[in-house]
């Protein structure tokens, strides 16, 4: 796309910078353009902290749809930018809610037997240092290994509102997976009930056994003779429920060993949490976050 035009504006101690839209785009699109000198972190971080305004509306979705002759002016004087957390990083934030993108091997909560640090504990500590009165509190979990979205709430009624709605409000979570071999079925839908070993090893059976029903959907991307690149959506969010469903259909997730694979090609699973969509507790909108595909993955297919 075209480089936007470009206006610095200094008022005082105020420092803005003034971008006018040439052609339509998505905002992301349109500050990596227009910013040539910052990282995608770096604008992500300027969204989350309500830094960015498209016609003298703070705008923090990245993905928001920009039109010809708009302006958008970045306020850099407004808040100090944070250092992100290690491990994860604030992909939005207001105050009822965080999301963050955690990074693949991290844990999302410590567990019985795993005391580490987690994107749980990270995340308090960081959120402490501005107010130690300052909390947060857990809506749902990644694995270990998967990477990608993740949201917490900032106070113990909004953890509860989100939990008792969480069907109603969650409007999408998708991920993107590499299996092993060639997936033919270009798209499809595995339904089976989901059981726990006392191995922690979850069991899968085409047919109702006293288990969790779990439904997945999933659409190929790309794919070679030796791997393929699904978008799986979840429909229910079972524990390993992908990762069960995808050794069910004969092409377990790379790195799973756990679940079937004999592959490790990227030295980590192949499972990234892409897309959260949901109904903000507070505000009835519409809210959606897209990461990027790990580029990883993408080497696979290039």
């Amino acid at each position: 796309m075209q480089i936007p035009s470009k206006l610095k504006i200094k008022t005082g101690k105020d420092k803005k910078t003034c971008l006018e839209v040439t052609e339509q785009a998505e905002l992301m699109k349109f500050l990596v353009a227009g910013l040539p000198d910052k990282s995608r972190s770096d604008i992500k971080s300027l969204l989350a902290h309500r830094q960015i305004s498209v016609d003298n509306e703070v705008i923090t979705q990245f993905n928001h749809p920009l039109e010809i002759s708009q302006q958008v002016v970045v306020n850099w004087t407004k808040v100090l930018i944070e250092k992100q957390p290690e491990g994860l990083s604030i992909v939005f934030e207001d105050p009822y809610i965080i999301i963050i993108e955690k990074q693949a091997g991290l844990l999302s909560i410590a567990t019985t037997t795993e005391k580490e640090q987690t994107a749980y504990s990270i995340l308090s500590e960081h959120v402490k240092k501005r107010d130690p009165k300052n909390k947060i509190f857990v809506l749902h979990r990644l694995d270990r290994d998967t990477s990608g979205v993740m949201m917490f709430a900032k106070s113990e009624k909004i953890q509860q509102l989100l939990q008792n709605a969480w069907k109603e409000a969650v409007l999408e979570r998708s991920y993107i997976a590499v299996v092993e071999g060639l997936v033919t079925k270009e798209e499809g839908t595995i339904t089976s009930w989901l059981t726990e070993s006392k191995a922690f090893i979850m069991y899968s059976s085409r047919t109702p056994n006293g288990g969790q029903k779990a439904v997945t959907h999933y659409q190929v991307l790309k794919k070679n003779k030796n791997y393929s690149l699904l978008e799986v959506k979840l429909e229910t969010g079972r524990k390993n429920q992908i990762r069960v469903h995808m050794k069910d259909i004969g092409h377990s997730i790379i790195g799973d060993k756990k679940y079937g694979a004999t592959k490790h090609p990227i030295g980590r699973l192949g499972l990234h949490a892409r897309v959260l969509a949901f109904t903000h507790p507070v505000t009835g909108e519409e809210v959606r976050y897209e990461t990027d595909i790990p580029k990883v993955f993408l080497s696979l297919f290039s």
